[in-house]
């Protein structure tokens, strides 16, 4: 399914999300994340260990819920993929970019912030690698709410 223009723009502005995955009862598994559109693609970013990779490796489906902090949000239902390997770190340093160009006052160039601390482009790589972070990718099946 794509998405609509007026969803891409919320998407383009808003980077808070929730993030739903289901447990293996069926019961749904909720966290707070980040999530932005990179080159076009809905990603949000998570590790090897997570409790919601697990999820996914074993169901694929999720539910991201994107909001604005002022009673808006986007609901989309999701198959997600796991991007991982070699590339994961680079794929991270693209999201965050992404997720920080707006920042006001936001990092210098080169440079992003990682648990409140600016860090250059190098040691992020490092740190995401050390991390074992990965990419979920969202291929969104279902899309309302007030936005």
């Amino acid at each position: 399914m794509g998405l609509t223009e007026r969803e891409l723009e919320f998407l383009e502005h808003h980077h808070s999300a929730a993030m739903v995955t289901l447990r293996d009862d069926g019961s749904p598994h909720v966290v707070r994340c980040g999530a932005a559109l990179v080159d076009g693609r809905l990603w949000s970013s998570g590790t090897q260990r997570r409790v919601r990779t697990g999820h996914l490796r074993r169901d694929p489906r999720a539910t991201l819920f994107v909001f604005d902090g002022r009673w808006r949000g986007l609901a989309l239902d999701a198959t997600v993929t796991i991007l991982e390997g070699p590339d994961a770190p680079e794929q991270n340093l693209h999201l965050f970019q992404v997720m920080q160009r707006d920042l006001d006052p936001g990092p210098g160039p080169g440079h992003l912030l990682w648990e409140g601390t600016e860090r250059s482009y190098e040691e992020f790589l490092r740190i995401m690698a050390a991390e074992q972070r990965l990419i979920y990718q969202f291929e969104v099946v279902r899309s309302y709410g007030l936005y």
